[in-house]
C-alpha cells in the first residue's frame, strides 16, 4: 500500500498577496482559511475584514491563538468550519475489500481503477492481477499456501475467459476481494477526522484499512502539523 498526498487547500494568489502581512512566515494556508471560517461565524465582520483586523492576533506568534481557537471549535464539534480545508491522495495497491469499506464513508470522493476497462490477464500490460495477503494468512504457512494456490487458479480462470473472447467487464466476475486497485480520493478535514475516528488502529477496524487511516493521518499532519491533536482526540 502507498498513500501519497497530491494536493491540498491553498490561498489564491490574490488573497495571499493582499493579506500576507497579516500572518507570519510558517503559517499554513489552511490555518488562514480555517480562522476566516471560524471567526465569520462569531463576528459582525466579513471574512476578509476578520483577516485584516485579527490576522496578527491569531496568526502571529506561531499561530498559538489560532490553535487555541481551533481546539475549542473541534472540542465543541463545530466542525462545519473544518470543511473548507481539503486533501487529495493517490492510493496504490489496496484491496477491493478495503475499497468496499472506505467507500461507505460517503463524504469522501473516489476515482477508482476500473476492472471493466483494464485487462488483468497474464499476457496483458498489467501482467495479471495482484492481491493483498491479510496478516493472519501471511503469518500462517498453511493458509498462505492455500491462498497462493487459489489466487493462481483465479488468474487461470480469468485468462481462460479472456481467451474465449469474454470481455473483461464479465471476466472480472471471478476476481477476488483481495485483488488490488489504485485510486484517487479526496475529502475535507472534517471528513478525514471522522474517518480516522472510525477506522484508526486499535478501534476494531480491519488491519489494512487501519493502516490506510494511519497513512492518511500522517500525510495530513506532514503539511498541517496543527491538526495532529485533533486526530488523537478520543471524541
Amino acid at each position: 500500500m502507498k498513500v501519497k498526498l497530491i494536493g491540498h487547500t491553498q490561498l489564491s494568489e490574490n488573497m495571499f498577496n493582499e493579506f500576507k502581512d497579516t500572518f507570519e512566515e510558517g503559517t499554513t494556508d489552511a490555518q488562514v482559511i480555517s480562522l476566516m471560517a471560524v471567526r465569520s461565524c462569531y463576528s459582525h465582520k466579513t471574512a476578509c475584514e476578520v483577516l485584516e483586523t485579527e490576522g496578527k492576533k491569531y496568526l502571529g506568534n506561531g499561530a498559538k491563538e489560532s490553535k487555541r481557537l481551533m481546539d475549542h471549535i473541534v472540542k465543541s464539534k463545530h466542525l462545519s468550519t473544518c470543511e473548507h480545508v481539503n486533501f487529495v491522495f493517490a492510493v496504490e495497491g489496496v484491496s477491493r475489500a478495503l475499497l468496499s469499506q472506505v467507500t461507505r464513508h460517503r463524504q469522501l470522493s473516489f476515482s477508482v481503477q476500473s476492472q471493466r476497462y483494464n485487462k488483468f490477464s497474464s499476457n496483458s500490460r498489467s501482467g495479471g492481477f495482484d492481491y493483498v495477503e491479510p496478516e493472519t494468512i501471511k503469518n500462517n504457512v498453511q493458509a498462505k499456501d492455500i491462498m497462493i494456490k487459489y489466487m493462481n487458479d483465479i488468474q487461470d480462470m480469468y485468462d481462460d475467459l479472456i481467451a474465449l473472447g469474454i470481455p473483461q467487464e464479465d471476466a472480472r466476475s471471478v476476481l477476488p476481494n483481495a485483488a488490488t486497485c489504485n485510486l484517487v480520493t479526496s475529502g475535507n478535514l472534517r471528513a478525514w477526522l471522522e474517518f480516522y475516528k472510525k477506522r484508526k488502529p486499535g478501534n476494531g477496524a480491519q488491519k489494512e484499512i487501519a493502516e490506510f487511516a494511519e497513512a492518511i493521518k500522517n500525510e495530513i499532519i506532514s503539511v498541517e502539523p496543527w491538526t495532529k491533536d485533533y486526530f488523537e482526540m478520543e471524541n
